[in-house]
């Protein structure tokens, strides 16, 4: 794309995503290449590096270009490097860590600013991961929606049963002593890119419970909608991991799901997350 000259960028899709060219992460990095990663990154939401070769403290240093490294607080991170978390499934599991549509860690006060996942191990086939564009989400319902949403608080929660069943494999070899239902944090149902300026919907279904002031069964059939309306195929991108794939998302306006399709294979990566401030 034009307007970078010191990275290559090929968009994705028309909605997100790019992936990055000629470029090894695994040193230093120059400054005006950081500056047009983070530039690429808040663009298009999600970025792909291919053909890195990382070890847990090349990706950590990567990632503290971009913002500060954090503990993830349901599942043990490397002895060594505990900001860096292994998203394992074993051949005999049969549900995948994270394994439907979220923004990452949604339960907290400050939710993450953004996640780099590194493949280190795949599957023959299967095991992409889809991501969603929260910006056309949200620009894309009516006017009449949005001012609604606009006063709405979404309470998100870490206990949701199907996110927590997701995380029972992972748990049974490296749970922290946190309970899983112990995270719960109140969020704009619309929050303001702290800086794009654009507004974004930024309630999920793996951590948004309902509405503050309301029911979980009154605020049921507005959430039902958004997080139907949130994930049409044309918000979305899809990524065909390879070994040695990193990828940078930003958590404060898009949303992933990573595909649960090769059962009887093993699939590790390396996962950071960078710490974000307060939605609003």
């Amino acid at each position: 794309m034009t307007g970078y000259e010191q990275i290559e960028v090929k968009p994705m899709t028309g909605a997100l995503g790019a992936e990055i060219f000629g470029l090894d992460i695994s040193g230093p990095l120059d400054h005006a290449v950081a500056k047009e990663l983070r530039r690429a990154f808040l663009e298009y939401l999600v970025i792909v590096l291919r053909d890195q070769t990382l070890q847990p403290e090349s990706q950590l240093c990567f990632a503290s270009r971009f913002g500060e490294p954090m503990i993830y607080p349901f599942v043990k991170g490397l002895p060594d490097f505990p900001e860096v978390t292994p998203v394992v499934k074993e051949t005999d599991d049969t549900i995948n860590f994270g394994g439907l549509w979220h923004t990452d860690t949604a339960y907290e006060e400050t939710p993450p600013l953004g996640t780099m996942l590194y493949a280190r191990e795949l599957p023959p086939i299967g095991g992409d991961t889809q991501f969603a564009n929260m910006y056309l989400a949200y620009e894309t319902l009516s006017d009449g929606m949005k001012c609604m949403l606009e006063s709405l608080v979404g309470i998100n929660v870490s206990g949701k049963g199907r996110v927590q069943n997701t995380r029972s494999a992972m748990r049974k070899i490296a749970a922290t002593e946190k309970s899983e239902d112990s995270y719960k944090a109140e969020h704009p149902a619309v929050r303001t890119h702290p800086e794009t300026g654009r507004k974004s919907l930024y309630v999920n279904l793996a951590h948004t419970s309902h509405f503050k002031g309301m029911t979980v069964e009154e605020s049921a059939p507005v959430l039902d909608y958004l997080f139907r309306h949130q994930t049409r195929p044309e918000f979305t991108c899809r990524l065909k991991w390879e070994v040695g794939t990193l990828a940078f998302w930003d958590n404060r306006c898009a949303q992933h799901n990573p595909l649960n399709d090769y059962h009887g294979y093993r699939r590790e990566m390396h996962r950071v997350t960078l710490r974000g401030d307060k939605p609003n």
